[in-house]
C-alpha cells in the first residue's frame, strides 16, 4: 500500500473517531456536527488549491491539497458516505473514457 493510502486511512479513522465528540474541543467534531459548514470549508479549500495550482507553487499545492483532502474526508463522514462507496464509483469507471463516462451521465 502506498504512503498516501496509509495516511488517508489513518486520517479517515481519526475523523470517524471524532463523530459524537464534544465540538467545543475538536475542530473536526465541529464540522461533523454541521454538514453545511463542512461543505463550505471543502469548497473554500478547493478554491485555494486551484489558486495554488494556477500559480504553479509546488509547496502551496501540496499544503492546500492536504487541507482539501482533510475537508473532503470530513464532508464525506458528515454525509455518511464511506471511502468504500467512493472506491466503488471509481472502480465502476475504470477502463471507461472520461468523455464517454461524462456523456453517459447526461440526461
Amino acid at each position: 500500500m502506498s504512503r498516501f493510502a496509509d495516511v488517508l486511512g489513518r486520517l479517515a479513522a481519526t475523523i470517524e473517531a471524532r463523530k459524537g465528540a464534544d465540538p467545543s474541543g475538536s475542530y473536526t467534531a465541529q464540522l461533523l456536527a454541521d454538514p453545511a459548514r463542512a461543505a463550505k470549508k471543502l469548497g473554500e479549500e478547493a478554491v485555494e488549491t486551484v489558486i495554488a495550482a494556477a500559480q504553479g507553487d509546488k509547496a502551496a499545492i501540496a499544503a492546500e491539497s492536504a487541507d482539501l483532502i482533510y475537508h473532503w474526508l470530513v464532508a464525506l463522514a458528515a454525509a455518511g458516505v464511506s471511502l468504500d462507496e467512493v472506491a466503488a464509483k471509481l472502480e465502476a469507471r475504470e477502463g471507461t473514457s472520461g468523455l464517454a463516462e461524462k456523456a453517459a451521465r447526461k440526461p
